[in-house]
């Protein structure tokens, strides 16, 4: 049998091009993915410098300003200390339970950010359950807190644990049901679709206008759901010692920290996606049309305006959540659960019958 050396160099160059094509795909599957982890780190380390900021001019103080021009590099310095600090672990603790949960809290928030839109198509994938994905994995935060309390086989760390569950169902029944509502009025539960839905005519076409209680509500079970003050009970310095995160050091309580701004900033971006237009330009399309073809005209300027705009809406909503952390005080255990229960979980059941009554009249 004779073998022709050239088919021989033919089929070996053709494998060689279709693993090439195959290594190809994963790296442009895996591009988006790490640019989004990426700009979510700075986007944590932006707020982690305003908050010191701004809290330093409510208390009069100066701030950071020796880590880089004016502190910016400040967090990455915090950061990097805490990389290189020991881990500690409690000797007769659950050594996995303890190790688990900080990296628990972690992802489960990282998964939330993949059904953002940030501009027009700029979407790491666009679910038709996109919200209520958030809600779902989101609510696995809790039992990463409540895992590294038991593990930590502390008294304090367990009841800060315990708190934190208690608080997460509190507030996220009320917060489900401000995301609900939005969809009925939207008619899906796409996070792309909502905002597509509030661009027809500008600042008046929010959600923010149609929704006023639903947006109070989810302000404020946002606020509970991320344990900023003034419902920061889970870690409750004064009261538990800091809660579950007592025994914890090093890298592991840094993931503790990074989780709670990774929350705040995804919060912030969901009240801009639900309630104030996305990355819709918010000018009456009446007065200024040709500014709503920019996404026609160029794909890239108009991303990059998309973004702007989602940023500038999401941060001012941080700015709103970083002063009001430095300006009330913390609440009572009781008094945080009957907000909950007795006030928000009414309010917002009311709010979405209500709603639903409305679209059962239009139809």
């Amino acid at each position: 049998m004779i073998i022709d050396t050239t088919e021989i160099q033919a089929i070996n160059s053709f494998s060689r091009l279709e693993s090439l094509k195959e290594v190809y795909g994963i790296i442009w599957m895996l591009v988006p993915i790490f640019t989004l982890v990426l700009g979510i780190t700075l986007g944590v380390l932006v707020i982690v410098w305003l908050e010191r900021e701004i809290s330093a001019g409510i208390q009069q103080r100066i701030g950071p300003e020796y880590a880089g021009p004016l502190g910016i590099l400040q967090a990455l310095a915090d950061g990097t200390k805490l990389l290189f600090k020991e881990n500690l672990l409690p000797s007769r603790g659950d050594t996995r339970l303890f190790s688990i949960g900080p990296s628990i809290a972690v992802i489960s928030i990282l998964l939330s950010y993949s059904v953002i839109p940030f501009s027009y198509r700029f979407i790491l994938t666009d679910l038709s359950i996109g919200v209520f994905l958030w809600i779902a994995v989101s609510s696995l935060a809790p039992v990463g807190l409540l895992m590294s309390g038991y593990g930590s086989n502390n008294k304090y760390s367990f009841l800060g644990g315990l708190r934190a569950a208690a608080q997460s169902i509190s507030y996220e029944i009320p917060l489900t049901l401000c995301v609900l509502s939005i969809s009925l009025l939207s008619n899906s539960s796409s996070t792309v679709d909502i905002v597509e839905a509030q661009s027809k005519y500008g600042f008046w076409g929010w959600n923010l206008w149609r929704q006023p209680i639903g947006f109070i509500v989810f302000l404020i079970s946002s606020l509970a759901e991320c344990e900023r003050l003034p419902f920061d009970l889970p870690e409750a310095e004064e009261e538990l010692v800091a809660g579950y995160q007592t025994e914890y050091s090093g890298i592991k309580f840094g993931l503790f920290y990074v989780a709670s701004y990774l929350n705040l900033l995804l919060s912030s971006l969901f009240v801009t996606v639900l309630y104030l237009g996305g990355w819709n330009l918010s000018i009456p399309y009446i007065f200024v049309p040709e500014l709503f073809d920019i996404n026609k005209r160029s794909k890239v300027f108009g991303t990059i305006i998309g973004i702007f705009i989602t940023l500038a809406k999401t941060y001012l909503f941080l700015f709103i959540s970083i002063a009001t952390r430095w300006t009330l005080p913390r609440l009572r255990m009781d008094q945080l659960l009957n907000l909950g229960w007795k006030f928000l979980l009414p309010i917002s059941l009311g709010n979405l019958l209500l709603i639903t009554s409305s679209q059962l009249l239009s139809l």
